[in-house]
C-alpha cells in the first residue's frame, strides 16, 4: 500500500525541487541552519508536494484513465484514500509552517493554492507549464523565509531559475501527450505550437534558467565552485534537449529523470561545498 502510494505521487520526483530549497536554506543561513529548521523545511516540502501531486491525480482522474500513458495510475490508490491523503498532507503542511515562523504560517494557504492551481490550468491556458514552474518556485522562497523570516532578491532569482527550468522540462515532457491533449481539448504550448517549435522554446527557457542561476550566485556571493558547477548543469540540459528531439518516449522519460535529478543534485552540492570552502 505504501509503495503504491509513493508511486501514485511519484515520490522519486521530489529530488527535483527539494535540492533548490535546501540550497536556498543553506545560503540564507550561511551554512547549515541546524537540524530543527532543516527537518521542518523537509517536512513542509514533503507535505506540500504530496498535497500537490494528489490534487493533480484527483483533478485528472478521468483524463488519466483515458490516456494510454497514465491509464493505470488510478489503480494504485482508491479515490477515497487519495482524498484522505490530500486532506492529511495539506493540513500537515499548514501545521508544519506554524512551527517555523509566523510569516510562513500566514503564507501557507497561498502556497497551497499556488501548487493546486497548476492542475487546473491545462483546461484554459497554453501556458500551464509556467504555472507548474511557479508552483515549484515556491520551494526556494519558502526555505529562505523559514531561515530569515523576510524576502530578499537572492531567493527570488533562484525562484525564477526554478520556474524557467520546470517550465522548460514540462514542455519536453508534454510532447508525449501531444495527440491525446489535442484530442481532449487540453491546452499546452505543444498543442498550440507543435513539437518542434515547443522544444525550441524549452531550450530557450533553459538557457534563461542558467542566467538566473548566475544571478543567484552573484546575489548570494557564491564563488568558483558554484559558478564552475553551472557548466555541468549546462551539459545536463543539453543532453535532455537532444534526447527530447528523438521523440522516443522511453528516451524522453529516462533523460527527463536523469538530467533533472543531476541538475538538482549538482546545484545543491555546489552550494554547500562553496559555503564550506568560504573563508571564515
Amino acid at each position: 500500500m505504501i509503495a503504491d502510494a509513493l508511486r501514485f505521487i511519484r515520490f522519486s520526483h521530489t529530488i527535483f525541487a527539494l535540492p533548490f530549497a535546501l540550497g536556498s536554506m543553506a545560503v540564507a543561513a550561511g551554512g547549515f541552519p541546524g537540524w530543527k529548521i532543516c527537518a521542518l523545511i523537509l517536512l513542509a516540502m514533503v507535505f506540500a508536494r504530496t498535497a500537490a501531486m494528489v490534487f493533480n491525480r484527483l483533478a485528472d482522474w478521468e483524463l488519466d484513465q483515458r490516456n494510454p500513458r497514465t491509464a493505470a495510475r488510478h489503480k494504485l490508490l482508491p479515490k477515497p484514500a487519495a482524498i484522505v491523503l490530500l486532506a492529511f498532507s495539506a493540513a500537515g503542511f499548514v501545521i508544519t509552517t506554524r512551527f517555523i515562523n509566523p510569516l510562513c504560517f500566514w503564507l501557507s494557504p497561498l502556497a497551497i493554492a499556488l501548487v493546486f492551481l497548476y492542475s487546473l490550468t491545462k483546461r484554459f491556458t497554453h501556458f500551464s507549464h509556467f504555472f507548474l514552474g511557479l508552483a515549484l518556485s515556491v520551494a526556494p522562497v519558502g526555505a529562505w523565509l523559514a531561515v530569515r523570516g523576510h524576502f530578499d532578491l537572492a531567493p527570488l532569482s533562484l525562484a525564477l531559475a526554478v520556474l524557467l527550468w520546470v517550465a522548460g522540462f514540462d514542455i519536453i515532457y508534454a510532447t508525449q501527450d501531444h495527440e491525446f491533449d489535442r484530442a481532449e481539448g487540453l491546452h499546452s504550448l505543444v498543442v498550440k505550437m507543435g513539437i518542434a517549435r515547443s522544444l525550441a522554446v524549452a531550450a530557450a527557457l533553459h538557457w534563461l534558467m542558467l542566467a538566473a542561476l548566475v544571478g543567484f550566485g552573484w546575489l548570494a556571493a557564491l564563488g568558483r565552485v558554484y559558478f564552475g558547477s553551472l557548466t555541468l548543469v549546462s551539459a545536463a540540459l543539453i543532453f535532455e534537449q537532444r534526447s527530447a528531439r528523438s521523440l522516443d518516449v522511453r528516451g524522453i522519460n529516462r533523460a527527463f529523470f536523469q538530467s533533472n535529478a543531476f541538475v538538482s543534485v549538482v546545484f545543491v552540492a555546489a552550494v554547500f561545498l562553496d559555503l564550506a570552502l568560504r573563508p571564515r
